[in-house]
């Protein structure tokens, strides 16, 4: 098994991951340090599932066919800067609109 290991872009130092938050079954949030003490330097990083390569042996049938259908599905919804777009068939934000009208 490989590990992915994040880099400072400043120093060239080890990141490590303080916390995060899942904000949709293939999105999370996290909030990265760096973890040599005279650079400190900190930033919230994205992690999202884009693409299913091959399909699962053990599908979940909540989950829809994979990162690519739950993107087209929550493509958008009625919101502030498209009144004309169509419903979402899945709410994907807190507030209950899809990724491009999550404000």
């Amino acid at each position: 098994m490989s590990t992915y290991k994040l880099v400072c872009p400043h120093c060239q130092g080890r990141m490590r991951i303080r916390t995060s938050e899942g904000q949709h079954i293939f999105l999370r949030i996290t909030y990265m340090q760096c973890t040599n003490e005279a650079c400190g330097w900190s930033v919230r990083a994205e992690f999202q599932m884009t693409h299913e390569l091959s399909p699962s042996g053990m599908p979940n049938p909540p989950i829809p066919d994979g990162p690519q259908t739950a993107a087209r599905q929550t493509a958008c919804s009625p919101g502030p800067t498209d009144p004309n777009c169509p419903p979402c068939t899945v709410a994907t934000s807190p507030k209950g609109r899809c990724w491009p009208h999550r404000r």
